[in-house]
């Protein structure tokens, strides 16, 4: 019984860990744009910032959102368990939970930014319910498979970019996009949100796009799948040796192979493993965590991670509206002008916030709103007070 409840609040804490890097990666959206933050050089930073935004961009984006993914797999088998000895029908309910998070990602993403991965991760929740009942042999077997065929496609591509857009194009689009975001509206932000764009994509390369989307993210579904199968995050404490020889072998590993991206502009033959290197990085991460994790177990540190990721679905998009306030013109308008050093003191800021809201928030109440509001649609009821007092028993062991 005790160590069930170790375990759950040892993925939350993963979770609450993986909401810290994607806030931290997501503030150059919300300060510079979703196309603005990787044609930084339009900005024209300072060297601190420079420097600051090349950490953001080697240390920490695109390594957090895998461990999302990561755990997103992993739930996806624990819920499914739970089901079937609930006796409830598996894929119905897990694809009412999807639905749910499309519904949520088509909102977010039309009326407040256009970060959003909820509709994402319901799209491919849906897919994923082929999936659903495979061995944990042949999850690996497609993950490997998958990983694969994305490295060895790097060792294929051609050094000429495949043009998306002109950089006058780009250009204008940016000029637009600093002005409306700094000084505009609500209405006129989300008019040019949902209407302006600057690519330049035919039928073919949209359609190529939208078959790359769940290319990428399959592998780390499929690892966590395998993962909960596996019972990889059973006992935090007893494999933590475990977890910090994975720690000091592919935190490294996963930089090395991120920063080919960077260095292959002056050393022509080298390969672009950037992909790879994400994912790498983001399992160290997640030993990383697990090493502290059972060092501090218990502590208020600890604690206070398992609280915030409880309540993910309900931070994440409080992270949304706390963060345009701050950025858009309906809000403080610093757009553009924060700077990137000043974002990540800012990102801790609001993640320290969280953590401590979260911890006060769960005192009084079970579930987070949007988290009850989920719960509510899979199974088309609310917990009754009798189930609730029952798990609150389980908890406390």
């Amino acid at each position: 019984m005790r160590a069930t409840t170790k375990r759950i609040g040892f993925i939350d804490g993963i979770r609450g860990w993986a909401l810290f890097g994607i806030l931290l990666a997501n503030l150059l959206i919300f300060q510079y744009g979703i196309f603005g933050k990787d044609e930084i050089s339009y900005f024209d930073l300072s060297s601190s910032n420079l420097f600051s935004y090349y950490f953001v961009k080697l240390f920490i984006e695109n390594s957090f959102m895998p461990i999302f993914t990561f755990l997103f797999g992993y739930s996806l088998i624990l819920m499914r368990n739970s089901l079937k000895k609930r006796q409830l029908r598996v894929k119905w309910h897990l694809f009412r939970r999807f639905i749910m998070l499309i519904v949520l990602g088509v909102l977010h993403s039309t009326f407040l930014w256009e970060g959003d991965i909820l509709l994402s991760y319901g799209m491919m929740g849906i897919l994923l319910l082929l999936f659903v009942n495979r061995k944990p042999k042949t999850l690996l077997i497609w993950a490997i498979l998958l990983l694969s065929f994305i490295t060895v496609g790097s060792f294929f591509e051609t050094e000429e970019d495949i043009a998306l857009t002109t950089d006058g194009k780009m250009e204008t689009y940016l000029n637009q996009t600093t002005n409306i975001y700094s000084s505009g509206s609500y209405s006129e932000i989300k008019y040019h949100r949902n209407h302006k764009d600057p690519m330049e994509l035919d039928g073919e390369e949209a359609a190529l796009m939208l078959l790359a989307i769940p290319l990428v993210m399959l592998p780390m579904f499929f690892i966590g799948m395998h993962a909960a199968h596996k019972k990889w995050l059973v006992n935090p404490l007893k494999n933590r040796n475990k977890y910090k020889t994975g720690m000091i072998m592919l935190i490294p590993i996963g930089l090395i192979l991120k920063a080919t991206f960077y260095i292959k502009e002056s050393i022509h033959w080298l390969v672009d493993l950037s992909y790879l290197g994400d994912i790498t990085l983001a399992i160290g991460y997640i030993c990383l965590f697990a090493f502290v994790y059972g060092k501090l177990f218990g502590s208020r540190f600890v604690i206070g991670f398992e609280n915030l990721g409880k309540l993910s679905l309900t931070n994440y998009i409080m992270q949304t509206i706390i963060c345009t306030f701050i950025f858009y013109g309906y809000g403080l308008g610093l757009f553009a002008k924060m700077g990137v050093t000043f974002s990540i003191v800012l990102g801790i800021i609001i993640f320290r916030l969280q953590l401590y809201a979260s911890t006060l928030y769960l005192k009084y109440f079970k579930q987070g709103p949007l988290e009850w509001l989920l719960r509510i649609f899979i199974y088309f009821k609310a917990p009754t007070k009798k189930r609730l007092r029952t798990e609150k028993a389980y908890k406390n062991g």
